[in-house]
């Protein structure tokens, strides 16, 4: 059994879980998540507390146990408290601004780039060069962040571009001109 997956998830009050032909919800304080199970585990929901049992004992039942189990447990935080991603921006005149429901990013190029925020994402930009992403999804959160990095990933040398705040950038040595 995988050790992640024999772990009980505990459902905290003001939480509602329906599980209904394999459709999972999860309603909470922040809104409303849903997501399918895979036919290879099962859900047992008493006395609020959820643990996930598989119907085989192959190899790939037993990750799919963990799997689902941090799935749900991921989507029950994330009614109840939801999910925040920092993003950084170095580099001189490298700035974000949000316009709407969508991020201005100028990152060195010819023209500021846009990007569209997704549907349950929420972002906030502060001294112009944090980006703030908040969601209760926490699949699609992690997602835009990447993406958002992805724009200008940040360069070995000077640790120009979009880092994450908890990432630390190793600067390699720049050419050293000896005679």
């Amino acid at each position: 059994m995988s050790r992640v997956g024999k772990k009980p998830i505990l459902i905290p009050d003001k939480t509602k879980i329906s599980y209904v032909d394999r459709l999972i919800t999860v309603q909470g304080e922040k809104g409303s998540l849903s997501d399918m199970v895979h036919a290879a585990v099962e859900l047992n929901i008493k006395d609020g507390i959820i643990t996930v049992s598989t119907l085989s004992d192959d190899i790939t039942s037993k990750a799919l146990q963990g799997l689902t189990r941090s799935l749900v447990n991921n989507m029950i935080i994330g009614v109840n408290k939801g999910f925040e991603r920092i993003l950084e921006i170095n580099g001189i005149g490298y700035r974000a601004e949000l316009k709407g429901n969508s991020l201005v990013l100028n990152l060195g190029f010819s023209h500021p780039v846009t990007y569209d925020l997704p549907a349950g994402i929420n972002a906030t930009v502060e001294k112009n060069t944090v980006i703030k992403l908040s969601g209760i999804d926490k699949e699609k959160l992690g997602l835009a962040a990447a993406t958002i990095r992805r724009l200008k990933p940040p360069e070995p040398y000077k640790g120009k571009g979009i880092k994450y705040a908890e990432e630390r950038i190793q600067k390699k040595a720049g050419k050293t001109g000896t005679k």
